[in-house]
């Protein structure tokens, strides 16, 4: 929506948050993404793959704003002896998603709910790996209760794939839905398919994903339905025309 803001965000914070933990002394968290493997010509998605970005596409303002934070947190670390910690996050859900965030397990669950069509983009063989909120936390402070030789960037997801038809299909079970999947035009450089590669997490963190996706997905369409209780939110989204 605003490519030059989400630029800004990514490497002016990192400039702003790596200067503050500088002057104070602190150990600090790069928060990265999967992103920054752009649509990978290497599967799964090991930490030492530099990744396949197109650098002036409508995407690339996310891909590589993360990028160059990367960049920025590993110059501080090489110049000022900051103590970093990179980790590169594959799709994380659950609950207390907004339900406008645009992501596509928030998109599946509040149109299912509201009875809408399911909107999938391309043919929906297309892969993504989801990694359940409460895991994702884990691996985060484990992240962070390492060594100061331990930098990173370590991959942080579930290493299942998933196919967008296959999540569009166990959302549609598990909210007991009627919804048809409708097929629209894949947005640009739209990746073909992603998975992490979780050694590293392993070795460093003894860390692995415990939340299988049809659990955590029945723990998050619990908490839409909830949230679409409140006739307020449910109007809204009614009328918000579909992702």
């Amino acid at each position: 929506h605003d490519p030059v803001q989400t630029t800004k965000t990514s490497v002016h914070g990192a400039i702003n948050m790596l200067g503050l933990a500088k002057r104070v002394g602190a150990k600090i968290l790069q928060a990265s993404t999967s992103e920054v493997y752009g649509d990978p010509q290497v599967h799964p998605q090991g930490e030492d793959y530099w990744g396949h970005v197109n650098p002036i596409g409508p995407r690339s303002c996310y891909d590589e704003g993360k990028r160059c934070a990367e960049t920025l947190f590993f110059d501080y670390w090489r110049q000022n002896k900051l103590r970093i910690k990179v980790v590169r996050i594959f799709n994380t859900y659950g609950p207390r998603m907004h339900p406008n965030d645009g992501r596509v397990v928030s998109n599946f669950i509040v149109q299912a709910l509201l009875g809408k069509d399911i909107t999938v983009y391309g043919d929906g063989t297309q892969t993504r790996a989801f990694c359940y909120v409460d895991d994702m936390i884990d691996a985060l402070a484990r992240m962070m209760a390492t060594g100061d030789e331990v930098t990173g960037p370590v991959n942080v997801g579930d290493p299942t794939e998933f196919s967008m038809l296959d999540l569009a299909g166990l959302v549609v079970d598990l909210v007991g839905a009627r919804s048809k999947i409708v097929r629209k035009t894949p947005p640009t450089d739209d990746p073909r398919q992603r998975r992490p590669d979780i050694a590293l997490a392993q070795k460093h963190l003894a860390w692995a994903p415990r939340t299988p996706l049809k659990e955590g997905l029945t723990r998050t369409v619990a908490y839409f339905d909830k949230l679409l209780a409140d006739a307020a939110v449910r109007d809204a989204l009614i009328n918000e025309p579909s992702a």
